[in-house]
């Protein structure tokens, strides 16, 4: 490099103070999140939209045909029922009721009179308005009810403050006779153990009586205290037993 070429006020010098490049940090230690993908996302970088690549599925299989369970009646065709005739047989129709219809002879023609023939108008005096008018069903005056306007239960009105005057109670006042007061024997002494904890109490019975035998025993007069009973004797017997074997010594020789 000639001495020509000019770099600027700047030369390689000593730093003044600490900074950063002077300390060794621990190196690419730390896992930071990543910024791409859907799982373990940076929380602090928006996300985009994330979708996934599945198999193809196979197209559903479609049926043109009706299964064996279709029954096609034996007389349809394409182009719809069979047109041939049939019949079918039933039973014979009952005969059907004559008609009563009037003959000839039943008409009298010469009775129908202005009906038949013309004749001069006419005209009859009746009410004026005769069958015009039905019985009125129209309630009369006396059916409708005003409400009152006294009292308390005025309908659509402010009504007053009402007062009613009762008669003089005879329970407190001078003329009450106190010669029917219940006196101190008319109420009843409440127990204290009622209203106070209550203390034990005891109640005394009658002595009982020590269980007894109900046996029949004989009395005194049971016993024969003058017949003597005769003492008991002795008698001598055989000592030892008849099917006793005897043992024999060397003194018996």
């Amino acid at each position: 490099m000639g001495s020509d070429v000019w770099v600027g006020p700047w030369r390689p010098h000593r730093p003044r103070g600490p900074i950063a490049a002077l300390y060794r940090g621990p190196g690419p230690k730390y896992l930071l999140p990543p910024n791409i993908g859907y799982t373990l996302h940076d929380p602090s970088r928006p996300r985009a939209p994330a979708f996934s690549l599945g198999a193809r599925l196979p197209p559903p299989r479609t049926f043109c045909g009706p299964g064996p369970s279709h029954l096609v009646p034996a007389r349809m065709t394409v182009r719809g029922p069979d047109g041939s005739p049939a019949y079918s047989i039933h039973g014979r129709p009952r005969p059907a009721a004559p008609l009563l219809t009037p003959g000839p002879g039943r008409y009298f023609p010469e009775r129908a009179g202005n009906a038949t023939y013309p004749s001069a108008p006419r005209h009859s005096i009746a009410p004026r308005n005769w069958g015009a008018h039905a019985e009125q069903q129209t309630p009369g005056p006396a059916t409708y009810t005003v409400p009152s306007l006294l009292g308390p239960r005025v309908v659509g009105k402010v009504s007053a403050p009402t007062y009613s005057i009762y008669g003089r109670s005879a329970v407190g006042s001078f003329c009450e006779d106190l010669s029917k007061t219940p006196g101190p024997c008319a109420y009843h002494v409440v127990s204290p153990a009622i209203y106070k904890p209550r203390a034990p109490q005891f109640s005394m019975l009658a002595r009982t009586s020590p269980p007894r035998d109900n046996s029949l025993n004989p009395g005194p007069a049971a016993y024969s205290v003058d017949q003597h009973r005769k003492p008991r004797g002795w008698s001598f017997g055989i000592r030892h037993s008849d099917y006793l074997a005897r043992v024999l010594t060397d003194a018996d020789d």
